[in-house]
């Protein structure tokens, strides 16, 4: 592990560093809060590490089914720490150079959209305010993404020099379109609640005291299907987001077996047979 690296995730996994992301059990379900609301939840080396342990524990935890992510007001996440960018460009002279910036991208802010797409839980993430950042580019990797009527996306990438990460191209090339998507980053504009709706960017706007009982309502939805296929239709439907129609349907056909072995689907037949 180099200097720079390594100097990173000790800052993150510095136990005496104050508690920077709260968990909520609520059952079948868990609320994270990135809770650093003085700095706008900006993504220093302590938050990133501390959420990232919170997610791999919850998402290893067979009893929780869905997970909502937010943050404490007034903002979701200023995204990457400038301070932390800052140390990483003064040390780029050193031997690992920008392998260093490369291995935290990678494993850190990396490991966690990974962790969010790759888990059979449902993620949420419920925009209490300025979305921006690697921050924003967790929220699209969710599962769903809703917004309160004060959040705000905030494409900052052009303006700092940088270019769309963390599978914001992947996200917003999907939703907006390959026009689209090079629009919102060369505007760099603040896009409000309603327009982030209406472009696709989030499912729901609602007002900001209801936010997460929203996120509960979908987190009940979830929990209201059998476990097996909201567990199965997960990763089918990311699948096949890339996938072509014929092989989108081979994805299916093979799954599809599987259910009927289930004794939920079972129970379902004969109850609307009328035979249980």
């Amino acid at each position: 592990m180099s200097a720079l690296y390594g100097n990173m995730v000790a800052d993150g996994d510095d136990r005496e560093a104050p508690c920077r992301v709260r968990v909520e059990h609520r059952g079948d379900r868990a609320v994270v809060t990135l809770d650093e609301p003085e700095r706008l939840n900006v993504l220093s080396a302590p938050l990133t590490r501390q959420l990232r342990r919170a997610l791999e524990a919850l998402a290893a935890d067979n009893d929780i089914r869905s997970v909502v992510i937010t943050g404490a007001d007034p903002g979701f996440s200023a995204g990457g720490d400038l301070k932390m960018m800052r140390t990483a460009i003064d040390k780029l002279s050193q031997p690992e150079g920008v392998a260093d910036v490369w291995r935290w991208i990678r494993r850190e802010f990396g490991g966690i959209a990974r962790l969010i797409a790759g888990s059979d839980t449902i993620f949420v993430a419920a925009l209490n305010g300025a979305a921006a950042g690697v921050g924003l580019a967790w929220a699209l990797t969710c599962d769903l993404t809703i917004a309160s009527e004060r959040a705000v996306i905030v494409p900052a990438f052009g303006r700092l020099g940088l270019i769309p990460e963390v599978g914001t191209s992947w996200a917003l090339t999907r939703r907006l379109g390959y026009q689209g998507a090079l629009a919102y980053y060369l505007r760099g504009e603040h896009i409000d609640a309603r327009t982030a709706q209406r472009l696709g960017l989030v499912q729901q706007v609602v007002a900001h005291d209801q936010l997460l009982a929203t996120a509960d309502e979908w987190c009940a939805r979830v929990a209201a299907m059998p476990a097996h296929t909201v567990a199965m239709t997960k990763p089918l439907l990311r699948a096949v987001a890339d996938a072509a129609w014929n092989d989108a349907l081979t994805l299916e056909e093979f799954a599809e077996p599987t259910c009927f072995t289930t004794a939920a689907f079972a129970d379902s037949v004969h109850t609307m047979l009328g035979t249980g």
